[in-house]
């Protein structure tokens, strides 16, 4: 590639690394596929549709990962501890939450470094919202 004087060259984000967009609401729709017949997971949403939470889930991500800022557009600093902080979230949520997300990660086909970065961030983000004992 030519490089243009005085002009600078971006690094591609994660999120276009991935395929964008596309990708990052595959997950979370897959996902909440498994969610929605989770008897742990699914009563920790309260709306009927899980829809909206699906919504959510996806912006953030998409957002975290170098896309759009439309989550934060709409509805500000994640705040991810105390959104969650209403509901027990305990190791048996966790794990439950992890066995979803694995599906989802492994049904994307990434790359093997892409992957690995992405399910280091997921395993983070289960364990920093444990907030109960067994």
């Amino acid at each position: 590639m030519n490089e243009i004087p005085g002009e600078t060259v971006q690094e591609q984000t994660f999120y276009d690394q991935v395929g964008g967009e596309e990708t990052f609401r595959r997950l979370v729709r897959r996902f909440y596929e498994g969610v929605a017949a989770d008897p742990l997971l699914r009563p920790m949403y309260p709306e009927e549709d899980l829809g909206p939470a699906e919504e959510r889930l996806a912006l953030f991500l998409m957002q975290y990962w170098g896309g759009p800022r439309t989550y934060s557009d709409h509805r500000g600093h994640p705040r991810l501890r105390m959104r969650h902080a209403p509901f027990t979230v305990d190791r048996a949520a966790h794990d439950a939450w992890l066995h979803h997300m694995r599906d989802a990660v492994d049904s994307l086909g990434l790359a093997p470094e892409h992957e690995s970065e992405l399910w280091r961030y997921l395993t983070y983000a289960a364990a920093s919202m444990v907030n109960s004992a067994d």
